[in-house]
């Protein structure tokens, strides 16, 4: 973790706690409904993984100007269950950019249902590739 990184962390975490702020962009919403259940009645680690996917391919298709493929998650961190009536919002950092590839940072938080809270649920690292008409990799154009 480079120097940058531990400022941005630090001003987003107080000593002790959890984050106070998403980091990134919003890039979708969307509400946890019966049918994303477990047997325990918690929304699926999959579905959730899903939608993080959804919301790092939707910023990676804007910053590469067409089609994406996701090629790794590097990580993934689940901190607490999702559950029926959430809002799920997905928050993306793409924070290095290659010669075909983009490396993001995901973060998933939650809106519970009735109180408001919002905390983070999840957070990972995922690796999508720019490609062409016939699923190539292509360049990712400058800034």
């Amino acid at each position: 973790m480079d120097e940058t990184q531990d400022v941005e962390s630090a001003r987003r975490e107080p000593p002790g706690g959890p984050p106070v702020e998403p980091r990134g962009e919003l890039m979708i919403r969307t509400l946890a409904m019966p049918a994303d259940t477990n047997q325990n009645g918690d929304i699926f680690g999959g579905w959730v993984l899903g939608q993080m996917d959804i919301a790092g391919g939707v910023a990676c298709f804007e910053r590469a100007k067409g089609r994406v493929a996701t090629v790794a998650v590097q990580s993934m961190t689940f901190h607490h269950p999702v559950r029926v009536g959430d809002v799920l919002c997905c928050y993306v950092d793409i924070f290095k950019v290659g010669r075909t590839s983009m490396t993001t940072y995901i973060e998933a938080w939650i809106l519970r249902r009735g109180g408001g809270t919002r905390m983070r649920v999840t957070e990972g690292q995922f690796t999508y590739v720019a490609i062409d008409d016939k699923g190539r990799p292509r360049p990712v154009p400058a800034a």
